[in-house]
């Protein structure tokens, strides 16, 4: 029988944000300066580590791109994030060395139980591994790890873990002429 979900009595049981709201605060403001396109990279990157991301050297984080908790993030050496990226760090997010994380490219460590009527929190980081390419469009969802030296194709959802090497390719759509 379907759950009758009541979201008044929902409460966020169990999710720590990791700093203390002044800081949570400041970073809902400084976050959407920092993605203009007038912002250089290197000035992206020296501000997250301000606010505690651990980020390599050789990283370029292109315009546009969203971090919702910069504490939560972790990115290797020499990694590329596209134009348009959105990393809902609710949950640690880790990338290793050599990731392409590219353009419109959603990782989601927040997600919510179904069948919880108060609908509370079901949340996972993520890992992507050294030399993975996560291309246009595509989502990876809470608890995932993405192995090292695969590709996940453009759109393509992954919902459970990617072996090292593989490739993750989105449904094609069939397209029929009347």
């Amino acid at each position: 029988m379907p759950v009758r979900r009541r979201l008044s009595t929902f409460t966020g049981f169990g999710y720590d944000k990791g700093k203390p709201l002044p800081v949570c605060a400041l970073w809902v403001l400084v976050e959407p300066i920092l993605r203009s396109v007038v912002i250089p990279s290197s000035l992206r990157v020296r501000a997250l580590r301000a606010f505690g991301a651990e980020i390599g050297t050789g990283v370029l984080l292109r315009h546009d791109v969203r971090i919702h908790w910069p504490w939560k993030l972790r990115i290797g050496n020499d990694c590329w994030i596209g134009v348009g990226a959105w990393l809902l760090n609710l949950e640690p997010i880790s990338i290793g060395d050599d990731v392409c994380i590219s353009q419109g490219v959603l990782l989601c460590t927040g997600s919510h139980q179904a069948d919880n009527p108060a609908f509370e929190f079901d949340n996972a980081p993520i890992r992507v591994e050294d030399g993975a390419w996560i291309a246009a469009r595509a989502t990876v969802l809470r608890g995932v790890t993405v192995g090292c030296d695969s590709v996940v194709g453009a759109t393509a959802l992954v919902v459970k873990d990617v072996e090292p090497g593989a490739r993750v390719v989105a449904p094609r759509a069939e397209v029929r002429f009347a």
